[in-house]
């Protein structure tokens, strides 16, 4: 399939998508408890849970995190100064609590380590300050400070988490073109079913670096910026493509 037959198809999956012609609509990140969208307690609720989102059912995490904010005693730990406070027990306890982790172990770690970070640096909302807002700048610090943003800081989580805060938050996030498509299990999946990669490319372990490539690529100078079709062709896929193009 060639680039224009790829592309005839991207947009009539996009026209679909916002015709609600693609099925549930519902993305797992509308579980959440409608905060100021301006707030850092907003920020923080799409932060930290994005962290533990790896080898699991996004819809169910996000469930649990609400159900966690929606707890008097679990909430707390959405406060980073508290959850330093806290004891190792007490943390695992909470977040286990509605299954937020699901690793005892390594999961209340990467969350401690997070809200190490965002108290480090005032808040997180002065950490996107610092950076202007600018997708390019919040990458580039992350990716220079990985071990202070454990999971968040790898490629896939780290331009779909920004998307999410472009989607979810009030903030007027600049540079939308320097996010990645997000290239997640059901994105390669779509770009498997779209001749953008083979049955081959699909399977190999640099896969999410292929695929991003390729829809750099086919869509330079067209009227979709890659992070664009991220919500489409995840709502495409994980229907079981039951409308074809």
């Amino acid at each position: 399939m060639n680039a224009k037959q790829i592309l005839e198809k991207v947009r009539k999956i996009v026209a679909m998508y916002k015709k609600g012609e693609l099925g549930g609509e519902v993305m797992p990140e509308d579980s959440n408890p409608k905060l100021d969208n301006l707030s850092e307690e907003n920020l923080i609720y799409f932060t930290l849970p994005m962290a533990l989102n790896y080898q699991r059912n996004s819809y169910k995490l996000w469930q649990s995190a609400l159900q966690t904010w929606n707890d008097a005693d679990a909430k707390r730990v959405f406060s980073p100064k508290e959850v330093l406070s806290m004891s190792e027990e007490e943390l695992r306890r909470l977040l286990t609590k509605y299954k937020v982790a699901v690793q005892q172990n390594k999961q209340p770690i990467i969350w401690r380590r997070l809200c190490q970070t965002i108290v480090e640096n005032g808040s997180l909302t002065a950490f996107l300050k610092q950076n202007e807002f600018d997708i390019a700048k919040i990458k580039e610090d992350i990716t220079a400070h990985k071990q202070n943003f454990p999971y968040l800081s790898g490629t896939k989580i780290l331009n779909y988490w920004l998307y999410v805060l472009t989607q979810y938050t009030g903030f007027d996030f600049c540079g939308r073109e320097n996010l990645t498509i997000a290239p997640d299990t059901h994105v390669i999946q779509a770009s498997l079913k779209l001749g953008v990669i083979t049955k081959e490319e699909s399977l190999k372990s640099n896969v999410r670096e292929i695929v991003s490539d390729r829809w750099l690529e086919l869509l330079k100078d067209t009227e979709f910026l890659p992070i664009d079709l991220h919500t489409p062709f995840w709502i495409w896929s994980r229907n079981g493509f039951v409308v074809e193009v």
